[in-house]
C-alpha cells in the first residue's frame, strides 16, 4: 500500500556533488520493506483468530492498534524529524520497527494483547519512516528525474506488499490452522501445545524482519546524504487569508483517504477468510494467502497502466470509474459464489491501484501555503485502516462474513461521489499522480 508522508516543512538539499545510487537502493529497500510489513498482517489476522479463537471483531484489533499508529504518531513524527534531521528520522524509524518486530518474540509466549502492543510499536516505527523517507527520493539525484525515482520506489512498496502475503503464508500457516469447531474438540493440554506451536510460528520470521530493519538502520547511519533543511512556511501561511479547513475538497479529500485505506485494509484484512468459505474457494488459509498476493500485485499493475492512462484523463474522472467498477466487483463478490465471488473480490486491487495518490494530489490541489498543514491532515486520516476493518468485523459477528462486505462498499461510494464532485469542481487539464 502506498503512502504519502506528511511535510514538516519544504525541504531543501544543501548544495554539494554526492554519488546518490547507494542511497537511493537503500531508500527503495524501505519502501519495500514496510510495505512487506503492512501486508504481512493480511496473514498474522486469520494465523491469530485460530490460535486464540477470536472473533472477527477481536481478531480486527491487529489492525486498529497498527493503522491507530499513524493518527497517535503523525504529528509527533513531524516534530521529532525537525528536530533530528531526515537521515537521523529514518534510522529512528527502523529501529523502532526493528523493536516491534523484536516484541513478537515474547508476544509469542504472553497472548494476544503483547500481540497488539507489537503491532503498534512496529507501525509507529513506520509512521516515522514514511514521515522522514519520502523526501529523500526526490533528493537523490536530478531533480528533472525525481518522479521516475518515486515511481520506481513506489514500485517496490508494491512489491513488498506483494510479496509478503506469499511469503507468510509460506512461513506462518504452512502447518495449518484449525477452525474454532475442530480446536474445541481437543483435550486441554493439546489445546495448550496448538496455541503454543502456533504462535510460535511467527518467532523466526519476525526476528528476521527486526535483524533486516537494524542492518538498514546501520547502513542508513553510514550512508553519505545530501542534507536536507527546512523553510519555515508560518509566515505564509499567516498570509494565507483564510483557515485550511474552509477549502472543503482538502476536507473531503480527508474523508476519502479514511474511507480508503479503510475500505483497501479491510478487503484484505478478511480476504483469506474470505476465500475459505465454502460458498466461495473452500480454501486452507496456506492457499488463500497466494491469491492475497493477487489482490495487491493487482495494484502494483495498475499503478503503471494508470500512470499512462492518466495523462489523457482527469483526475477526478479516473477516479469516479475506477470506484464505480471497485463497487460493481464488491457487490459481485457479496451475492455470487465460487470463482465469480473470489476473482470480483481480488481485482478490486487492480483498481485500487490509482486511488490513494490520486486522491492525495486532489485534496491539496491549490492549497498554495497551506499544502504542508493539508498533507499531514490527510496522513492522519489514514487511520481509517483502523476504523473501518473494525466496523467490518462488527458486522461479519453479525450478519455473516460475505455480506459484512457492505461496509467497505460504503467506503467506496463516497469515493465515487467525490471524483464526481472534484471533476465538477475543478474542469482542468489531466495531470499525472
Amino acid at each position: 500500500m502506498e503512502h504519502v508522508s506528511p511535510r514538516t516543512g519544504s525541504p531543501r538539499a544543501q548544495p554539494g556533488t554526492h554519488n546518490n545510487t547507494v542511497p537511493l537502493i537503500i531508500v527503495t529497500v524501505l519502501f519495500f520493506m514496510w510495505g512487506l510489513l503492512t501486508s504481512l498482517n493480511d496473514v498474522l489476522i486469520p494465523h491469530l483468530k485460530s490460535v486464540y479463537t477470536l472473533s472477527y471483531v477481536q481478531a480486527m484489533l491487529v489492525q486498529f492498534c497498527f493503522f491507530g499508529a499513524y493518527f497517535i504518531v503523525s504529528l509527533p513524527a513531524g516534530m521529532l524529524i525537525k528536530k533530528i534531521g531526515y537521515q537521523n528520522g529514518v534510522v529512528a524509524g527502523l529501529l523502532i520497527a526493528a523493536a516491534g518486530c523484536a516484541l513478537f518474540y515474547p508476544a509469542s509466549n504472553n497472548g494476544y494483547a503483547l500481540f497488539l502492543l507489537a503491532f503498534f510499536v512496529l507501525a509507529s516505527g513506520i509512521t516515522v519512516l514514511q514521515v522522514a523517507a519520502n523526501p529523500y527520493v526526490t533528493e537523490l539525484g536530478d531533480p528533472q528525474t525525481a518522479s521516475s525515482r518515486l515511481t520506481l520506489t513506489q514500485a517496490f512498496n508494491s512489491l513488498g506488499t506483494t510479496v509478503a502475503p506469499t511469503l507468510g503464508g509460506i512461513l506462518i500457516l504452512s502447518a495449518g490452522l484449525l477452525t474454532a469447531a475442530e480446536f474445541d474438540l481437543l483435550p486441554a493440554a493439546d489445546k495448550i501445545a496448538y496455541r503454543a506451536t502456533e504462535a510460535a510460528a511467527v518467532q523466526g520470521p519476525y526476528l528476521a524482519l527486526a535483524a533486516a530493519l537494524a542492518l538498514l538502520a546501520v547502513l542508513f547511519a553510514l550512508a553519505k546524504l545530501p542534507k536536507i533543511s527546512h523553510a519555515d512556511d508560518a509566515a505564509d501561511v499567516a498570509h494565507a487569508g483564510s483557515s485550511i479547513w474552509a477549502h472543503r475538497h482538502l476536507v473531503l479529500g480527508a474523508v476519502a483517504i479514511f474511507l480508503y485505506v479503510g475500505g483497501e485494509v479491510s478487503i484484505g484484512s478478511f480476504l483469506i477468510n474470505f476465500l475459505g468459505e465454502g460458498k466461495v474457494a473452500g480454501l486452507s488459509p496456506a492457499d488463500a494467502a497466494h491469491f492475497v498476493s493477487y489482490y495487491w500485485g493487482g495494484a502494483m499493475v495498475g499503478r503503471f497502466i494508470g500512470f499512462a492512462v492518466m495523462r489523457y484523463v482527469s483526475p477526478g474522472k479516473a477516479l469516479a470509474v475506477n470506484s464505480a467498477c471497485v463497487i460493481a466487483l464488491i457487490f459481485t463478490a457479496i451475492f455470487a459464489h465460487g470463482g465469480v465471488a473470489m476473482w470480483s473480490l481480488i481485482a478490486v486491487g487492480l483498481f485500487n491501484s490509482i486511488m490513494f495518490p490520486t486522491i492525495f494530489s486532489m485534496a491539496l490541489n491549490k492549497l498554495g501555503a497551506f499544502t504542508g498543514q493539508g498533507s499531514g491532515i490527510l496522513c492522519m486520516a489514514i487511520v481509517g485502516g483502523a476504523i473501518v476493518p473494525f466496523a467490518q468485523g462488527f458486522l461479519a459477528d453479525k450478519v455473516g462474513l460475505q455480506m459484512s462486505f457492505l461496509v467497505p462498499a460504503a467506503c467506496y461510494t463516497f469515493i465515487l461521489y467525490f471524483g464526481l464532485r472534484f471533476a465538477a469542481m475543478y474542469k482542468e487539464a489531466p495531470a499525472t499522480t
